[in-house]
């Protein structure tokens, strides 16, 4: 599958100020600053695309990315990362309930893409995140991200654990090593009907 084009919709705070496309939605979440909107740059070849930042916890609404390929149209929807401290617990509460609204109501979501920090152990808002996925139903897989932080060996030991815990397809991924693009482009060819 090739990405022709990649166009950023709209930065909303809730589930009703998104639009509906009709296109399959999948939707990123991960702790805050795992580089999901690294993740978007990347894949679409446009580093200007997503705002990225090495503040944790600057995405604080559901942005939306239209991304048109040579097999199909489809939708990324970027949400606000969990596990970042330093906002108020009201802000916190309203950033849950909207991202639960919007992972529970928003029919075009075909799955979730949980973001994992290669660099790290499984941190225990990531095991939270994946059973309140289970639990409500939602089908899922897993990105290992910033692979290219530690050792081939590493990331293979990484992904057999990812894949043990979870029992999900796990993809390695880097924004500076284009082969770690394989996996998840060809997840996306295969989903995006």
């Amino acid at each position: 599958m090739k990405i022709k084009q990649a166009q950023f919709l709209i930065s909303s705070p809730n589930l009703t100020g998104c639009p509906v496309l009709g296109l399959s939605e999948f939707a990123l979440l991960g702790r805050s600053n795992v580089g999901k909107s690294t993740f978007i740059n990347t894949l679409c070849n446009n580093s200007k695309l997503a705002k990225t930042s090495n503040t944790p916890g600057k995405t604080r609404l559901i942005n939306l990315f239209k991304i048109i390929s040579d097999k199909g149209d489809f939708v990324l929807s970027d949400l606000p990362g969990y596990g970042y401290a330093k906002v108020s617990k009201t802000e916190q509460a309203r950033w849950q309930k909207s991202l639960e609204e919007y992972l529970l109501k928003r029919d075009t979501l075909k799955c979730c893409i949980q973001f994992i920090d290669a660099r790290h152990d499984i941190q225990k808002n990531d095991f939270e995140m994946f059973d309140w996925l289970k639990i409500n139903d939602i089908a899922s897989i897993t990105v290992l991200n910033k692979c290219d932080y530690v050792s081939r060996n590493e990331v293979f030991k990484k992904i057999k654990e990812a894949e043990r815990v979870f029992k999900n397809p796990v993809f390695p991924f880097s924004s500076k090593v284009s082969a770690y693009k394989d996996g998840i482009i060809k997840f996306f060819e295969e989903n995006i009907g």
